[in-house]
């Protein structure tokens, strides 16, 4: 699908991804090897958040069945190129199959990420699962999209703050986040920053220094790095933009700020994205919208290995001028 046929967005808004690659000499946009395997297992979620580009909720029940996990731990198997496994969703600690998945791709050697919300690790039946991801070394990338109680629960609902805030003094008492003590740290803590509103994220590095200094003085908290990630005019967002008559100025600033330079480094270029039901798609955006890669449309029972993806094509829509605008944003952060 191209710019120009996708339905997600009003009519009125006139952009066209694919002409801007082209006007940079960038087009057709094309998969390099694929390095990172990224599952969304389900969508259920022990919170509703105001930005979720994938509608997860704790009412949601979509989820990656058992063979689905047991598969994608075989395609990691014969996979050696892709060196890092994404977990996300929803809550992918909800999954009943998550420590699993975890398991087995600790067990070849993978990198895992888990993409935590925080409050999870409060939540009950997941008492222990803090203590498990540190154990299994599991990198993990939390979200907190201000330093401040106000902002944060403006964005992702009433009482998250402060369990937020638990959770991440835990996990650094599990020894993650930079220790003086720990040369060369295993296990990595970043965090997330979405802006709250229609604006882009500010300069990741300058935020990231907010970050340090406020968390470390309020709460002493420590953490690797922040990722900062532009909100994708999708799905719940784009519903509050309609609301709120901002949707055409927010696509507007986004193609004005349209930077050729963050290109290059797409995640979409290097990452495969799975959704709860198996299919592949080229990112996780695509996958929230159902945008099926050009090539065909597969499933990971299609295929005999990830690398199989290689040079394909890749689908592109007006949210792609969220990735590209000004420093550039994806889920490892600005790319500019």
């Amino acid at each position: 699908m191209t710019s120009s046929e996708t339905n997600s967005h009003p009519a009125h808004v006139k952009v066209d991804f694919d002409a801007s690659l082209s006007e940079a000499g960038l087009a057709p946009l094309r998969r390099l090897k694929s390095t990172t395997l990224q599952v969304n297992i389900g969508l259920q979620c022990n919170l509703a958040c105001h930005h979720c580009h994938v509608e997860s909720g704790p009412k949601r029940t979509e989820r990656l069945d058992r063979a689905g996990i047991d598969r994608l731990l075989e395609l990691l198997a014969r996979s050696p190129q892709v060196t890092t496994l994404d977990i996300t969703g929803g809550a992918p600690e909800m999954h009943p199959d998550f420590r699993t998945l975890v398991e087995g791709a600790r067990a070849l050697g993978r990198r895992v990420l888990d993409r935590c919300n925080l409050t999870i690790l409060e939540e009950p039946g997941q008492e222990d699962t803090a203590d498990f991801l540190a154990e299994q070394g599991v990198d993990i990338v939390a979200s907190l999209p201000c330093y401040s109680l106000e902002n944060v629960e403006r964005q992702r609902g009433r009482g998250v703050f402060d369990p937020s805030i638990r959770a991440l003094q835990r996990l650094n008492a599990l020894g993650y986040g930079p220790h003086e003590h720990r040369a060369g740290n295993e296990l990595r803590l970043d965090l997330v920053y979405n802006p709250d509103g229609a604006s882009l994220p500010p300069p990741q590095r300058t935020l990231e220094a907010e970050y340090r200094e406020a968390l470390k003085r309020e709460f002493g908290i420590v953490f690797d790095g922040l990722l900062t990630i532009t909100n994708m005019p999708i799905k719940r967002f784009a519903h509050t933009l309609l609301r709120d008559g901002q949707h055409l100025d927010y696509m507007n600033l986004l193609v004005a700020n349209f930077n050729a330079e963050t290109v290059p480094e797409l995640m979409c270029r290097q990452l495969i994205s799975v959704s709860h039901d198996g299919r592949i798609y080229d990112c996780d955006f695509n996958q929230a919208l159902l945008i099926d890669p050009p090539k065909e449309s597969r499933t990971i029972f299609d295929i005999e290995d990830l690398g199989a993806l290689d040079g394909d094509p890749i689908a592109t829509a007006p949210h792609c001028f969220g990735c590209t605008a000004g420093a550039g944003s994806s889920c490892g952060g600005a790319l500019a």
